[in-house]
């Protein structure tokens, strides 16, 4: 009895916040809108490649990529698909400043798809359905140079219609994952891609309610795969309502370990992830949801953690960044916002936080975060009626 008492007090310590002690509350300074860059109907995502921001998505239900400078001024802009129907979804820049973009194509016409994999089913945390996207059933890639120029297209069909959620590039490649679904529900996927563009093989991970939302590329050619699971996963099984999942899958396409990060009768979903395995998600129990921060080792034990009250998601830029529609106060900060409203936050290598900022009221959902050598900190939201880049630092 001893024992577990000893236990129980040591693992209290270790899911402590860590800047819990700081006897300063930390003031909010207020973003600076850069520019607006579309509807958020037609725009998925930001992403940033030297001075320009590539804007992608799909307008008229095309696959679309384009270009703007700090001012929102159009450098080029660029068809990516001539299908009736295609989608842009996820985007990453390699270290050279190409734009790797993931998104789903129809199947060429008299294509036979691949034999499927087992039969995949739907979470209720998906927060678009891929049945919902028609004969969407070739994952797509496409390479862009900072220009514009079209480096490559290249397609994977597969069996069932998909819905790639993030991609992450580096000199040597991609890799995408995200979901896949048909009128049974969904389960996630990984596929590879060399640095021509040519597709490995794809991995299907569970088969009955499992989502891969965020993917980060090990210098040891193995993954790290985030999402949430409301299934048995390599044996684990599920905890919660919908446990988020931390997934470690080896070079040879295999699972060698899974995490499971579960709340009592709620849900919890890991939406993103740093190359240093800072981690956002959300947690529901009832009517609460926050966001929650988590640092954690390569063997993937938590070094420190934090929560916040929030709409849910959240999203993490480089190592050191947060952001999320924060509602509700915080004891570390001097916040008390009247109605939701994006919020950044950082933290210092040992995981105290040191520094926040808020935008605007009236923006629903954090598209992204990112930090860029040239622009600086930015943070994508979207309002009923535009999606807006915000900065940091005032330009």
């Amino acid at each position: 009895m001893k024992r577990l008492l000893s236990i129980a007090v040591v693992a209290s310590l270790l899911f402590s916040p860590v800047a819990q002690a700081a006897p300063k509350k930390i003031t909010v300074k207020p973003l600076q809108l850069l520019t607006s860059v579309g509807t958020p109907d037609e725009v998925s995502g930001v992403v940033a490649s030297g001075s320009s921001l590539i804007v992608f998505g799909s307008k008229a239900s095309k696959a679309y990529a384009r270009a703007v400078d700090a001012t929102g001024k159009e450098l080029w802009n660029l068809s990516l698909d001539q299908s009736a129907v295609s989608i842009a979804t996820a985007a990453a820049v390699d270290p050279a400043g190409d734009i790797w973009i993931a998104g789903a194509t129809p199947l060429a016409l008299g294509l036979i798809a691949p034999t499927p994999s087992p039969t995949p089913v739907n979470p209720d945390n998906a927060e678009v359905q891929p049945a919902a996207l028609g004969n969407l059933q070739a994952i797509t890639i496409w390479k862009l140079s900072a220009t514009g120029v079209l480096a490559f297209i290249n397609t994977l069909p597969t069996s069932s219609v998909v819905l790639p959620t993030a991609i992450a590039a580096d000199r040597n490649g991609a890799s995408i994952v995200g979901i896949t679904g048909n009128e049974k529900g969904n389960a996630g996927f990984l596929v590879n891609a060399d640095k021509a563009g040519s597709f490995g093989t794809i991995m299907q991970i569970g088969s009955a309610s499992t989502t891969a939302d965020s993917v980060v590329r090990h210098a040891d050619g193995s993954f790290t795969v985030v999402g949430s699971s409301s299934e048995t996963l390599s044996g684990k099984k599920v905890a919660g309502i919908t446990d988020g999942v931390i997934i470690r899958i080896s070079k040879g396409l295999k699972i060698s370990n899974v995490v499971r990060s579960s709340a009592v009768k709620g849900k919890r979903v890991w939406n993103s992830s740093s190359s240093t395995l800072l981690l956002g998600g959300e947690v529901v129990v009832g009517k609460k949801i926050e966001s929650a921060i988590t640092k954690f080792s390569s063997s993937y034990a938590p070094k420190w953690t934090y929560r916040f009250p929030s709409t849910g998601p959240t999203r993490i830029a480089g190592s050191t960044y947060a952001a999320f529609i924060s509602t509700g106060v915080s004891s570390l900060l001097n916040w008390n916002p009247k109605s939701p409203t994006p919020l950044l936050l950082s933290f210092d290598a040992k995981g105290a936080l040191n520094g926040a900022a808020s935008g605007p009221v009236g923006q629903k959902e954090v598209l992204g975060a990112l930090v860029s050598k040239e622009l600086g900190v930015l943070v994508v939201t979207s309002s009923a009626a535009a999606v807006s880049i915000f900065t940091l630092i005032p330009r």
